[in-house]
């Protein structure tokens, strides 16, 4: 614990598997001060995650208060990479962005006092935050820290302003908006009831969608890790908690009573982002599931008066349809001031990045033989190839995880 002026200012890194007990209320109250706090910096997410995921006894999180407030937080386990002792944000690979915590009317102090938390708390050489969204929160952190540093791009993601489906249509080119009002009609003639899922119902609600997910890309390739019971006792704990707070919404789609797709939105403090969804292979013949799914996703960012409605991670070109903007993650690596490992391996990160960069800009196949190999070998392994496409929220190899590893994505923004 350290105090700043007279008791104005405190903070505590706390370790051990129960960092985040009792933090609920507090983390939410947080959460709702920071107009860019992504959803998978909720407490909901977190807490699943730290339950299915976290490596024993690694978990450090680290809180600053204001006469007794909480205004900032960073919420890392620490990990062991390439001989460096790594604090890595909780969320892992499963989470499209990456940050700290800090409240809008507190980021520079809080961050300067939480920077200073963190270089007291021992046993650790380097901070990475391989996706950190361009905002205050991580700049302001960035900015105050005394030693080593490296920015460098991360993930793409495609960003629409949040409108009704209406106005996006219209804002179209005219061969693409004739393509969009065509599948528009045909989703109406279809006449799919559309109905979300209450908290209540979030355990099978979530074990339907996961179905479906499963029978959308079978014999087509999936994310093996997605078919988990790990991954499916995460899902329905968050999604469940998320629900209850209004930082997810799970539509469900049927046809004659018969349930054919189920589509999970996160949301965020000022973006919606589709992150899973599912369909059954008989829908894709009768509506563009794609459209269908857009059709909702972004009336509802709209609706809750959320500035954007996010494709999440993935540079893939048919979301280039929606004629939507470019947003780029970065990736922050923060060394220990003195540590000579922390050094390094901030180092081998930067390197890495060029070395990828390099292969992209001067050996575009490289790409192509990659994915091929990765499909060979989840052949030879599960009898399909590795990799799946799910949503805009799964992010293709290139994005820093392991969540999806190998294939496209596919979701609110596919080509269907």
């Amino acid at each position: 614990m350290i105090t700043v002026g007279e008791d104005l200012w405190t903070a505590e890194t706390r370790r051990g598997d129960d960092a985040l007990a009792g933090l609920r209320h507090e983390w939410e109250d947080l959460y709702a001060r920071c107009t860019t706090a992504a959803p998978f910096q909720a407490y909901a997410w977190l807490e699943s995650w730290c339950r299915s995921y976290a490596e024993p006894g690694a978990l450090r999180v680290t809180l600053v208060r204001h006469h007794g407030r909480l205004v900032a937080a960073a919420p890392f386990q620490l990990s062991r990479r390439t001989g460096a002792a790594v604090l890595t944000p909780l969320g892992g690979a499963l989470a499209d962005f990456t940050d700290v915590l800090a409240a809008d009317d507190a980021v520079r102090p809080a961050t300067r006092i939480l920077a200073r938390a963190l270089l007291l708390d021992p046993g650790w050489d380097a901070v990475d935050l391989p996706e950190s969204r361009p905002g205050p929160a991580g700049a302001a952190l960035w900015q105050t820290w005394p030693g080593r540093k490296w920015r460098m791009p991360a993930s793409l993601c495609f960003e629409l302003t949040a409108m009704p489906m209406e106005d996006l249509v219209r804002s179209l080119p005219a061969k693409t908006r004739k393509t969009v009002r065509r599948r528009l009609n045909q989703l109406a003639r279809t006449d799919v009831d559309v109905s979300e899922v209450t908290p209540e119902r979030a355990a099978p609600a979530v074990a339907e969608l996961l179905r479906l997910h499963e029978l959308q890309w079978r014999g087509r390739g999936i994310n093996e890790h997605h078919l988990s019971a790990q991954f499916a006792a995460h899902l329905t704990r968050s999604v469940t908690g998320m629900l209850s707070g209004g930082q997810a919404a799970l539509y469900e789609y049927r046809i004659d009573g018969r349930l054919m797709c189920s589509s999970l939105m996160l949301i965020g403090r000022d973006l919606v982002g589709g992150y899973l969804y599912g369909t059954d292979p008989e829908l894709r013949e009768r509506v563009d599931v794609s459209t269908m799914l857009m059709n909702d996703t972004l009336p509802l960012a709209h609706r809750l008066g959320l500035p954007t409605m996010s494709m999440l991670r993935g540079d893939e070109p048919y979301k280039l349809r929606w004629e939507p903007r470019l947003a780029l993650n970065e990736r922050m690596v923060l060394a220990r001031p003195g540590s000579a490992r922390g050094l390094a391996y901030g180092l081998r990160v930067r390197s890495a990045r060029a070395a990828v960069q390099a292969a992209k800009e001067h050996a575009p196949w490289l790409r192509t033989v990659r994915d091929r190999l990765r499909r060979g070998a989840g052949s030879a392994s599960h009898g399909k190839p590795s990799g799946d496409s799910a949503s805009p929220g799964e992010p293709g190899a290139d994005s820093a995880g392991a969540r999806k590893p190998g294939g496209d994505s596919a979701g609110a923004g596919s080509a269907g």
